[in-house]
């Protein structure tokens, strides 16, 4: 008995822990695929990637892995961090300066959203939805939370190599 306990224990510590995880683009080779090649030139701006998300990607979990970009491309189905990672990658590979935010909730997961600098705002998108307008990081996780109806009470700031450049609880 108490080893199921224990087992039944370790499981939900794994769960918890590794949730959504960002995958690290540092040091990422692209894939010598033309067709992909092609697309990345096609999503030049960030608007182009969410929508090319919401027309040919589907929402599935990943809780124990985090695909690279071309591997979403081939598979076509990723949850928050995938698609993040996704729209940070082609939006940099154009010149945008991009983040990622990991968004705490009090659920058992975390949200990510990716975020572009374009000059007069930041914009986003999240999971396939783009959005526009941003002043803030802050403002973004008060907007995303909003829209998701939940409560955010911590998020972290990471660049496009996964440095942590703001964190902030509430």
């Amino acid at each position: 008995m108490k080893r199921l306990l224990f087992s039944i224990l370790l499981i939900i510590l794994l769960i918890t822990i590794s949730g959504c995880g960002l995958f690290n683009l540092d040091g990422w080779v692209i894939p010598d695929d033309t067709e992909f090649l092609a697309l990345i030139q096609e999503l030049d701006t960030p608007q182009k990637i969410g929508e090319y998300m919401k027309e040919n990607f589907t929402y599935e979990i990943h809780d124990y892995y985090a695909p690279d970009p071309y591997t979403l491309y081939l598979i076509k189905k990723g949850d928050c961090n995938d698609f993040s990672t996704f729209g940070t990658f082609i939006a940099e590979y154009h010149g945008y300066e991009t983040f990622q935010i990991k968004i705490f909730d009090n659920t058992l997961y975390q949200h990510y959203v990716a975020v572009y600098d374009e000059d007069i705002w930041y914009s986003i998108t999240d999971c396939q939805n783009y959005y526009f307008g941003f002043d803030n990081f802050k403002e973004i996780v008060e907007y995303v939370c909003h829209i998701r109806l939940k409560t955010w009470t911590e998020y972290i700031v990471y660049d496009y190599w996964n440095n942590i450049i703001e964190q902030v609880t509430k």
